[in-house]
């Protein structure tokens, strides 16, 4: 595969990926193809129309599957065993009505929308959708109103900040490329951040759950009957139990914002190991650990009770797991074809302004290929030399960062692993997600530009 070189010119590249995306929609929204079966057909069909070696087909497939799994399995699987025992016992409950009764049922999307912005800042976009579920759940059921009305609002608040803030990778890596300053970034992200949420996320949430009021689909956690609880823990307890992997990712966020800054030594023993600690799938690893001892212990649970209670909450995510993982295989397939080299090399002298040239490049390589990353480094790559080149301010160049940024998260589709992410975790359809989170990620994308574009002009 190393060897090979796609002759394929882009016009060819992008008709077949065009194509490739129409059939599978086709495949599951009118043939009702399961979803998983049908991302594995399309893949399998894309990457011997764009004459991928024969004998590096299935290995392609494999390993991108593999390497979307790889993260997606652990950190859901891990992450709804936290949220089944969070849920049974009745710590989700006793949360929700606390929020609820602080701010009132009216302001509830409003309330979880601004604690996934804070828990948004240190946590990725999938894992704090992971941790934040339970609590989200809770307060459909408690008030009864449409799962959209909660969930879209803190869903995209995560998103927002996971793309337009450091220390998370993707606007770190763009803010090295165009080496722009990391402290003014930061203080432009979190300006824009909130207004940039309140219109994609909060008011969108509003209009989603009014066009498509379906109830919360009970199976994510299974048996939702409170009937169990004896001693629910207290609100304190939770929060503990939901900060742990929040702080504990945190600290590895904060490390690499650190070395990227120039401040610590990634050489360092102690940085290795704290990095670890932080990682992810560790840190939810630890906070599952915690949680058994914690709030298995109040409910007098342990043993083989125990066991049961976690392995009755991964069933309901098998199939998350394998369509997220096949979302991402019809990506990496779509990578490996060449498509991203090809659009790179047509786009370079495109003529547009610097600003709008990064937006549109990071949006094409958005839609065409799936990766937000890859869309995010491509287009950051590409338009280096004339940002470092060009007369521009500090400020003007963070502009720049946050348009590429806000292109690099436009329209996430069914090439994106993480549409099916929330798709699935959400209980909609192809359809339904295409219709409420796509057009979000679009929604979020053309407003995180305008932004951009207003401080690029005043500074």
């Amino acid at each position: 595969m190393d060897e090979w070189t796609q002759t394929l010119s882009t016009g060819p590249l992008l008709g077949i990926a065009a194509v490739a995306v129409l059939s599978l929609l086709l495949l599951i929204i009118r043939f009702k193809m399961h979803a998983f079966v049908a991302l594995m057909l399309v893949s399998l069909l894309t990457a011997l129309a764009t004459q991928i070696p024969v004998n590096a087909i299935v290995p392609t497939m494999v390993d991108s599957f593999g390497g979307t799994l790889g993260a997606v399995a652990l950190l859901v699987g891990l992450g709804a065993m936290l949220g089944k025992l969070v849920e049974h016992s009745g710590g989700a409950k006793a949360l929700a009505d606390k929020m609820i009764d602080l701010f009132g049922e009216k302001r509830a999307p409003f309330a979880l929308g601004i604690t996934s912005l804070l828990m948004g800042f240190p946590i990725f976009f999938d894992a704090g959708l992971i941790v934040m579920l339970p609590i989200i759940f809770a307060v459909s059921r408690r008030l009864g109103g449409p799962i959209l009305l909660y969930a879209m609002p803190a869903a995209a608040a995560f998103s927002v900040m996971h793309v337009f803030l450091p220390p998370h990778p993707g606007p770190v890596t763009a803010s090295e490329l165009y080496e722009a300053n990391l402290g003014l970034l930061l203080l432009a992200g979190v300006v824009i951040a909130f207004p940039l949420w309140w219109i994609s996320g909060y008011m969108w949430g509003k209009i989603v759950a009014k066009r498509y009021p379906f109830p919360l689909a009970d199976s994510l956690f299974g048996d939702v009957s409170d009937d169990h609880v004896i001693n629910p823990p207290s609100v304190s307890v939770v929060i503990s139990m939901l900060l742990l992997p929040i702080v504990l990712i945190f600290m590895n966020t904060g490390l690499n914002f650190l070395r990227s800054m120039g401040v610590v030594d990634s050489d360092a023993q102690w940085f290795q190991l704290l990095s670890a600690v932080g990682n992810t799938p560790v840190a939810l690893l630890i906070s599952t650990l915690v949680a058994m001892l914690v709030l298995g212990r109040r409910q007098g649970i342990g043993g083989s009770a125990l066991e049961k209670i976690l392995d009755s909450s991964l069933g309901p995510i098998c199939s998350v797991v394998l369509i997220t993982g096949a979302g991402g295989m019809f990506g990496g397939v779509l990578r490996a074809s060449g498509i991203g080299d090809a659009l790179s090399s047509s786009l370079s002298d495109i003529g547009l302004p610097i600003i709008l040239a990064a937006y549109v490049i990071a949006v094409i390589m958005r839609l065409a290929q799936g990766s937000a990353t890859v869309a995010l480094v491509t287009a950051a790559g590409l338009m280096a030399p004339a940002v470092i080149g060009g007369d521009f301010t500090s400020m003007q160049v963070v502009a720049i960062t946050l348009a590429t940024a806000a292109g690099s998260v436009f329209a996430g589709h069914v090439n994106d692993s993480g549409f099916w992410l929330v798709g699935r975790l959400l209980g909609m359809d192809v359809k339904t997600t295409l219709k409420t989170w796509t057009v979000q990620q679009a929604l979020q994308s053309v407003v995180g530009f305008v932004f951009a574009s207003f401080i690029f002009m005043l500074f």
